[in-house]
């Protein structure tokens, strides 16, 4: 960790997540993804409301509603950037961001909804490219 200004090295970072993704794929033989683990999500939800729905969708008889080691991934993802945040010393809760601020004001309802829009391009295109 750099001390210094409170963050992580990016090339430290950078490097252990590459490492990460290398030793991932040799010893299990898997890619890192996430975005399947958001179908699921919304699959596992869905089975509350409507169970018999779901088990009908042609999608979900390939790719189960469950927890698995992707859906354990994002948790991770989660967890561990609290950590970091945390050790590193830099975690606060803000509903802005500084950099949004000295952009485009103190706009929490703008900022949620270009990042919420952001979030739905993204994963379309994963989705799209079966990632």
């Amino acid at each position: 960790m750099n001390k210094g200004d409170g963050g992580w090295s990016p090339y430290l970072a950078g490097g252990l997540s590459g490492l990460v993704g290398v030793m991932s794929v040799w010893l299990a033989g898997q890619f890192f993804g996430a975005s399947t683990s958001f179908v699921r999500t919304a699959g596992m939800i869905e089975q509350w409301f409507s169970p018999e729905r779901v088990g009908q969708l042609e999608y979900f008889i390939r790719v189960v509603p469950r927890i698995d080691w992707q859906w354990m991934f994002v948790i991770g993802i989660v967890l561990g950037s609290l950590v970091s945040a945390w050790t590193s010393g830099s975690f606060r809760w803000q509903s802005v961001p500084d950099m949004w601020r000295e952009r485009f004001g103190h706009t929490p309802v703008k900022r949620a909804i270009f990042a919420f829009t952001g979030g739905v391009v993204a994963m379309f295109g994963a989705r799209l490219a079966d990632g």
